[in-house]
């Protein structure tokens, strides 16, 4: 059976293991967080960015401008097409892809925050989203890698904040 990783074996368990834990810890730290403040900060592109923020944190898409910044760009968007056209199927394929470009242009690619118009246009978000959930979780999320990786790694995160 091939793998498809560079590690050694020992390394490749160790790695799985750290990473895991990690996308735990900022999951269920957040979660508990939403229940205090009684905001909702959990949202499902947050699932897809802990896997590069603790699995890929020297990646581009892993850094705090392009995690942030293409996540709010997104949700603005989303809620601005949304709101001004409507919750048709094609606001949101329009959306997606008008926010793909601008986060091109902005070298602020995120993948996980494409999925951020269908989100508020299935749910018929309101302006708050921009805050709660998105904002506020995502820089829960951001905080917890921060903290994680300076305990678990020798090279710094993240490679560049803006």
């Amino acid at each position: 059976m091939q793998r498809h990783s560079h590690w050694p074996i020992t390394d490749h368990w160790r790695r799985i293991l750290t990473v895991s834990l990690g996308v735990t810890l900022a999951m269920a730290l957040t979660g508990l967080l939403s229940g205090i403040i009684h905001h909702p900060l959990l949202i499902a592109p947050l699932g897809a960015s802990s896997v590069l923020l603790f699995g890929f944190p020297d990646a581009a898409f892993s850094q705090p401008r392009n995690f942030i910044g293409g996540s709010f760009l997104c949700a603005v968007i989303g809620l601005t097409f949304t709101h001004c056209i409507g919750d048709y199927w094609w606001t949101v394929a329009s959306a997606t892809s008008v926010a793909v470009a601008l986060m091109m242009i902005t070298d602020t690619l995120h993948p996980p925050a494409g999925s951020l118009p269908m989100i508020i246009c299935t749910l018929h978000a309101k302006w708050s989203f921009l805050i709660f959930p998105n904002l506020c979780g995502n820089i829960a999320v951001l905080c917890i890698a921060l903290v994680y990786h300076r305990c678990t790694r020798k090279d710094p995160y993240p490679v560049y904040w803006i």
